[in-house]
């Protein structure tokens, strides 16, 4: 039941992330990036069951043992720095954009057209 759950809600806050990176308003398009991205960490985190035992994120410390495979968590840790990255590159160009035609609505600003 929990994972009908947890892909229920992988599956609205990657429609969220997509709806709002399609909005004219350049702000909230950067914030639809953002959830978007965070939709697909959660997505790669619930799918990195390790042969469908346990999920990435728990562990077997009684045993002593790791039920998890390692490689998902850091492939997350490195997807998160890589979103980060591109999101900070994303919002300087939106500041600089906003800057040069004094909006932040892509219906706005003439210049861009043909």
């Amino acid at each position: 039941m929990i994972e009908v759950i947890f892909a229920a809600a992988i599956g609205a806050l990657f429609a969220l992330g997509v709806f709002q990176l399609l909005r004219r308003d350049l702000i909230k398009s950067a914030m639809g990036f953002a959830v978007l991205f965070t939709a697909v960490n959660l997505f790669l985190l619930a799918v990195g069951a390790y042969r469908g035992e346990a999920s990435a994120y728990t562990a077997n410390l009684e045993a002593g043992l790791m039920t998890s495979d390692p490689l998902v968590q850091a492939l997350i840790l490195t997807a998160i720095v890589v979103s980060f990255g591109s999101y900070a590159l994303l919002l300087g160009m939106v500041y600089v954009v906003s800057r040069r035609y004094r909006t932040a609505d892509s219906d706005e600003m003439n210049n861009l057209q043909n």
